[in-house]
């Protein structure tokens, strides 16, 4: 199927999804009361823009909307906008090289200003500022302009042929954001504008009252809000920090909370938890892949700030593909599933696992744990243990690695497994553990960052919007990577860089064919992964959340964000 034709049918498909909720519980904005949400890695931001954690885009999603959205199909449903531009609908131009949205009617900000088109071009202005270090950038992949045709009406034109148009505004990393609030902090003044980015004007069900950065967020039903009976909730209190443990615990056992996110525990501990009668545990496989990025670059802290970290300096032994590859080898994931994850993870060497038509069936050489094969082949690379150590060594240089990742039980379980697995190869892992509210966090200055990665190996797992992997295949290009001159921000985690990649990244963007989008999108996924081991994907991880049994219209996405239609929930019952 050509996805010209796709585009023609999208319409079909999406129409009748805003319905979905429009019985479910009716009546006055605010009757139910308090909502209590737990993300034990607390947001540090509210503005999407400015970081890639996810917990920053779900905590942000409460407040900020995107044009449209993905629901728990995959199917895309639209908020702002009136209806998905499709080439059907003459939203989407017969060639493929522009998009045109038109907002709803009567939008209003919460500080009961309307919302126009001027706001969208202006977000635009704002990702695609290169002084700016967006976040997101690689939705806006292709871009060549955003303008305002009338007060409701935005055009996108690509550079070229865009099969897949929908980018930029939607999905909960890409929301609108005011042009008012946000006018003095375009480019390098982004981070700085504190105001605008820990309180957001927004079009969302509530509104900020007050944003303790790692901490707790105190929101209130939006009064402006398009659906006069909604929320159903008048106030909400976003605890975030802790453990997973804690959070599960508040929500099935003592009902101290009505909805926990990302339940990373292991599964009987899980099921114990539910016992207790007080809430539900819920979950879903979307793209969520648990991996380890290579830092191809030298985090040294002997080098001068600019330059450790960077393409200046390329990194002293992880540069070499054998050690990557080695370090891969000696990963029983099998043995990672059991521990950290059960039914609700499966052994994976893709960082694409879905859906199956991106899914690389190819890539499987990483499944089976190999110690005598990585011992191997550093043998072979010339990386041996010269003076009885244990550690191998080259030309001086020492396989010991830094290895960073969020505090977690899981995680912390996954480290320590592999630095035995890594010691039996020859290589001392040194093991690390940073608050997730700081590793995910888009501080530019704070040095423990996963953007920043002063370390050599780092792991933790992230997903995209939708079903297409375009815009997130594209993070892997050149300039994406984070750098001082982008205020540490960029999606190009491990600092990757091949022409060839970026080659494909443009083919990508401009193949309506399916099979052949599929096609380079499996060639993409293996270049980073199977070809180069840049990535070494660990675990395709269910997403696992609960919520309390009085807790009712939660739909768990994996898709977009777990708050996608939080606007919808109300409570039945009580359990406290």
């Amino acid at each position: 199927m050509k996805l010209k034709t796709a585009l023609l049918s999208a319409v079909a498909t999406v129409a009748l999804a805003p319905m979905a909720f429009a019985d479910a519980h009716e009546g006055e904005r605010g009757r139910d009361g308090q909502l209590n949400i737990i993300y034990w890695q607390a947001p540090s931001i509210l503005n999407p823009y400015l970081s890639g954690g996810t917990k920053d885009i779900e905590s942000a999603s409460l407040i900020l909307e995107p044009l449209a959205r993905y629901d728990q199909t995959g199917a895309k449903v639209a908020y702002l906008a009136e209806e998905i531009p499709t080439v059907g609908n003459g939203g989407v131009s017969e060639d493929l090289t522009s998009i045109t949205w038109k907002l709803k009617e009567g939008l209003l900000w919460s500080d009961g200003t309307p919302v126009t088109s001027a706001d969208v071009v202006f977000t635009a202005q704002y990702c695609m500022d290169p002084e700016g270090g967006c976040a997101q950038l690689s939705k806006f992949e292709g871009v060549d302009t955003v303008e305002a045709i009338d007060d409701l009406t935005v055009k996108v034109t690509f550079t070229g042929p865009q099969p897949n148009p929908y980018g930029p505004f939607m999905g909960g990393q890409s929301p609108i954001i005011q042009a008012a609030q946000f006018a003095d902090c375009l480019g390098a003044k982004a981070p700085e504008c504190t105001d605008a980015n820990f309180g957001p004007i927004g079009t969302g069900p509530f509104v900020v009252t007050e944003f303790r950065t790692n901490d707790v967020i105190q929101l209130v039903a939006n009064d402006n809000y398009r659906d006069p009976g909604k929320p159903a909730f008048a106030t909400v209190t976003f605890k975030g920090g802790g453990d997973a443990t804690a959070a599960g615990r508040a929500v099935l056992e003592t009902g101290e909370f009505d909805y926990a996110w990302n339940l990373q525990l292991a599964p009987d501990v899980i099921a114990s938890m539910a016992e207790a009668g007080v809430g539900t545990p819920v979950s879903a496989f979307g793209t969520l892949v648990e991996r380890l990025e290579m830092n191809l670059t030298d985090p040294s802290p002997s080098l001068e700030e600019g330059v450790r970290s960077t393409a200046d300096a390329p990194h002293p032994f992880l540069s070499d593909e054998a050690v990557r590859r080695a370090l891969s080898m000696a990963i029983d994931r099998d043995l990672l599933v059991e521990v950290g994850y059960g039914q609700a993870g499966r052994p994976t060497c893709n960082l694409v696992p879905g859906p199956e038509i991106y899914a690389s069936t190819e890539n499987t050489g990483c499944l089976v744990q190999d110690i005598e094969g990585a011992k191997a082949l550093l043998d072979g690379a010339g990386w041996v243990d010269s003076n009885g150590d244990g550690v191998r060594e080259k030309d001086g240089v020492e396989l010991r690695i830094l290895y960073q990742t969020s505090t977690n039980a899981v995680r912390q379980d996954f480290q320590a497994l592999i630095k035995e697995w890594w010691g039996e190869i020859g290589v001392e892992t040194e093991l690390r553990n940073i608050d997730a509210s700081v590793f995910f966090g888009g501080d530019p200055g704070s040095p423990d960052t996963f953007q920043r990665f002063y370390a050599d190996v780092e792991m933790y797992a992230n997903n995209f919007d939708g079903t297409d992997p375009q815009a997130y295949l594209s993070m892997y290009s050149c300039d994406k990577a984070p750098r001082p001159d982008t205020q540490w921000q960029g999606e190009n985690i491990n600092r990757f860089c091949d022409p060839a990649y970026d080659a494909l990244v443009a083919e990508l963007g401009a193949t309506a064919d399916q099979a052949e989008r599929s096609r380079i999108a499996i060639e993409m996924n293996d270049m980073l992964t199977k070809d180069t081991m840049t990535i070494v994907p660990l675990v395709d991880r269910g997403r696992v959340s609960a919520h309390a049994n009085s807790l009712a219209g939660v739909v768990l996405n994996t898709w977009d964000t777990e708050l996608w239609n939080v606007a919808d929930w109300y409570r039945v019952g009580d359990n406290r």
